[in-house]
């Protein structure tokens, strides 16, 4: 992955066919690269090869994938140069272990996840080489296997390396994306904008579980929206005393931005729904450990973990 040597990716994994993997699944078969579709339920990824993954919505194509299979390891055999996790971000150690067992020095693994530190999850097992940070920047639901609703497209998307001598490849990864329609861009500041999108994250979803609530109900409920602004202030609280970067306009514009969701399910609302675990500890979890870490209170971020965890499927 040296700078100077141009990344060339043959075959991309996309691990987890929920509705942010199958989108980027289905535009990278669109472009015309070799996709192989990765989930442990069969009867998510079948459709992908057979009609194809339809996407509807903001952004409407359908894409059939080159190969499915039902678990990591058979990737093994496949070896995938480019592998995007789409799955939630509690599955990562299991994950990160099995390709642990196929790595391949040139190899690139993305987390293409909500949440904040993910990636670090990854390079734990992997180490800092081969593992890139993606911020997405669309909202969508599963329909019905191989079947997504895109509520909204914001582009552009971000990616950044964890080291330095994997920047080429990263940028490699960002052409071959927008190249297929998934506009992204190379950045060095990805930190600032995972933190930027979590604090929305932490603030709309649990809410939205926690009352049934879409985000634009949320939003537009006096009361409710009580709530959000607390979060709001107490995640920016968070992230200026451990100095992450967020830009002095930041409270104003995830306000316009939460408002333009629009009538959307978040995903922990969903899982909740469909009784799966959420990703709360990699959301509002991370908020009560970074300001713990700090010597902050955050009394509002734990009242919500508390009570999406008290939801949850024990």
């Amino acid at each position: 992955m040296a700078e100077t040597k141009k990344f060339n990716p043959r075959s991309f994994a996309v691990i987890g066919a929920g509705p942010v993997g199958c989108i980027l699944a289905a535009f990278l078969a669109k472009g015309g690269h070799k996709v192989i579709l990765c989930d442990v339920l069969p009867e998510l990824v079948q459709p992908a090869l057979q009609r194809g993954i339809v996407i509807e919505g903001a952004e409407n194509l359908q894409a059939v994938v080159h190969q499915v299979v039902t678990n990591v390891d058979d990737l093994s055999k496949l070896s995938p140069d480019v592998i995007f996790l789409t799955v939630k971000a509690h599955a990562l150690p299991l994950i990160a272990s099995s390709i642990e067992g196929f790595y391949r020095k040139g190899m690139a693994v993305v987390s293409w996840q909500n949440g904040i530190d993910t990636e670090w999850v990854l390079a734990k097992n992997l180490g800092k080489d081969p593992v890139m940070r993606a911020v997405v920047n669309y909202g969508c639901t599963l329909v019905k296997p191989a079947h997504a609703h895109m509520a909204f497209h914001h582009a552009p998307h971000y990616i950044q390396e964890l080291s330095p001598e994997s920047r080429a490849a990263a940028m490699g990864v960002a052409q071959i994306l927008t190249g297929c329609g998934l506009v992204t861009h190379h950045t060095e500041q990805i930190v600032s904008m995972v933190w930027r999108k979590s604090i929305m994250n932490a603030c709309m979803n649990p809410v939205c579980a926690v009352t049934g609530m879409t985000m634009a109900q949320a939003m537009n409920d006096p009361i409710v929206f009580e709530i959000i602004d607390a979060l709001v202030k107490e995640c920016v609280k968070v992230a200026r005393v451990n100095e992450i970067s967020l830009g002095w306009d930041f409270y104003p514009y995830a306000m316009g931005y939460m408002r333009q969701a629009g009538n959307h399910k978040p995903s922990m609302l969903v899982d909740l729904e469909n009784r799966r675990r959420t990703e709360i500890d990699f959301m509002n979890g991370k908020f009560i450990e970074y300001g713990r870490q700090a010597g902050i209170e955050t009394p509002f971020n734990q009242t919500l973990r508390a009570l999406v965890k008290a939801k949850e499927p024990k």
